[in-house]
């Protein structure tokens, strides 16, 4: 099966990531029953399963699962799902999605409305640093203890701790590229009571990436750990990304699009290839399509229960007439929440995907493209992309909770960064290669080659679309509209940006999100970003 199996003591695991202020309470337990970090790791298998908590981290909301023992404090504990949080960052403020709940939080996200008290970027924030909080903790605890260790556990233990600062890594990205200059704490911190200080986004993209370079080398070849766990590809993916986008997090005059074409090679030549039928990619056995899913964030409807994650990605995108039952695998019921813009849908030749296989787009029983009323599910038209049955229609364990990873980081994507970084100007790829990727691409999406474009057709502006149709609710969309720059401004509108039926154009700040009140108030180390 295909969930975290060794997460069998993360309910203990958050008590012992989060650091003791008084050093007269590290004392021994008289309870036999309570596990404290001093003893935590007397048992060989206490290495793994810790580190299970922080791959949990991308999905999880506590230590029980559906409802109780939070980690974070919210009126709707699915909302502090670390995947949750990240789609509706992504693409709720995009072109991509539009939610209909009404909600305060999510209207300010699509009409680029939001301030430093908007509940979910203050959400967001908070999953992000907690699990950075989990990932510093089991570096500290695990780290000294290694060379005490005799193999094969040392060896082992020696990737776990390659694997926790690659999840660290990635942690700290988010923070880059939604923050930008954030509080920083790592390992060689000292636990206890301090104010953190704030790092700025060009040292922080500095220490991402010394990061990733130190561990490349223990990180597990690609393709051949554990499933759902890091590997070297997940690594050079993460650098390829990080590199694409270093003139937004280092500012114009830095391009690394070399670099990018680096990393993008290394995976090229790794051996993974893309999957035939492209709509198998996000049903409930999409684990079996490691062969272009290079990272999935792991679903499991029996062991992974919450109400974020896909379970919420899923639920939200079904409703109005669709048959949420029998073609989604969710007989609990819809949400009817998120649905497209008709900008976005106006990408595709047309909306039945009898062209491009990838317009996963339902109409029937939807009033209409255009949206009046954003708070009206029935406007607009609605995605069919994520499923909770199987490629052979078999429905997923649990009606309410799902099944479906989600890919994170796949083959296609890299595809579309290497043609990008060519027509960028890097080096290390060239244009004829680029054109014969995206093809591949393509003619996956069309079954045949009549989509298939030369030369003089891949142009950035084609580049963008391109990833849209590809990509659209993986949670990449904000990232790219924002390094193509039209994200805000009025160069590209869409419905409802600016909270105007037509879209209205933006200010740059909101290219950043703000610190959240809450840490300004009690860190004086932060300075907040520009606008809030």
């Amino acid at each position: 099966m295909k969930q975290y199996k060794f997460l069998t003591i993360a309910f203990m695991a958050t008590g012992l990531m989060m650091s003791s202020c008084i050093n007269d309470l590290d004392t021994v337990p008289t309870d036999k029953k309570i596990i404290s970090s001093a003893s935590l790791y007397d048992k060989p298998e206490a290495y793994k399963q810790v580190l299970a908590k922080l791959y949990g981290g991308l999905t999880l909301t506590g230590q029980r699962g559906e409802f109780g023992q939070p980690e974070l404090s919210a009126p709707d504990e699915g909302t502090t799902s670390f995947l949750r949080g990240y789609f509706n960052v992504q693409e709720v403020t995009t072109d991509e999605c539009i939610n209909a709940w009404g909600d305060g939080g999510l209207v300010e996200y699509h009409g680029m409305l939001w301030s430093d008290a908007n509940s979910y970027v203050n959400l967001m924030y908070q999953r992000i640093f907690i699990n950075i909080s989990y990932c510093n903790e089991y570096i500290r605890s695990v780290k000294p203890r290694v060379d005490g260790l005799s193999d094969p556990l040392k060896s082992d233990v020696t990737k776990y701790l390659a694997e926790a600062r690659f999840l660290r890594a990635l942690y700290y990205y988010y923070a880059m590229d939604l923050w930008g200059n954030v509080p920083f704490v790592t390992d060689a911190d000292k636990t206890g009571a301090f104010i953190p200080k704030q790092i700025s986004r060009a040292e922080l993209f500095a220490y991402i990436e010394s990061e990733l370079e130190a561990v490349i080398p223990t990180l597990a070849a690609p393709k051949t750990n554990e499933y759902a766990r890091a590997d070297q590809a997940a690594a050079w993916m993460l650098l390829a990304k990080m590199y694409l986008n270093a003139e937004v997090y280092l500012g114009k005059g830095h391009p690394k699009y070399t670099e990018c074409l680096t990393y993008c090679n290394k995976i090229i030549g790794a051996g993974y290839t893309l999957h035939p039928k492209y709509n198998e990619l996000f049903l409930a056995d999409n684990h079996k399509w490691s062969n272009e899913i290079i990272f999935p964030i792991a679903e499991d409807g029996n062991n992974t229960r919450n109400y974020g994650g896909m379970t919420y990605i899923i639920h939200a995108e079904t409703g109005g007439n669709m048959d949420y039952a029998n073609v989604f695998g969710i007989p609990a019921g819809p949400w009817a929440g998120n649905r497209f813009t008709g900008a976005f849908v106006s990408k595709f030749p047309d909306v039945t995907g009898a062209a491009d296989k990838r317009a996963m787009i339902h109409t029937d029983g939807q009033v209409s493209l255009e949206i009046e009323h954003p708070n009206q599910f029935k406007e607009g038209y609605l995605c069919t992309k994520f499923r909770n049955v199987t490629s052979t229609g078999q429905p997923g364990q649990n009606g309410t909770f799902v099944d479906t990873d989600f890919p994170l980081f796949r083959l296609a994507d890299v595809y579309l960064m290497y043609a990008e970084a060519v027509k960028r100007g890097g080096s290390g790829g060239d244009l004829a290669t680029a054109v014969s990727l995206v093809n591949k691409v393509r003619e996956r999406a069309y079954g045949n080659t009549t989509g298939n474009i030369g030369a003089a057709g891949l142009t950035l502006d084609f580049i963008l679309d391109e990833r849209g149709r590809e990509l659209y609710w993986e949670c990449h969309r904000r990232t790219d509209l924002i390094r193509f720059e039209k994200f805000t401004g009025s160069s590209y509108l869409w419905d409802w940006k600016g909270n105007v039926k037509a879209g209205a154009g933006t200010d740059a700040h909101f290219n950043l999100f703000p610190i959240p009140a809450a840490d300004m108030a009690i860190n004086t180390n932060l300075v907040q970003n520009q606008g809030y």
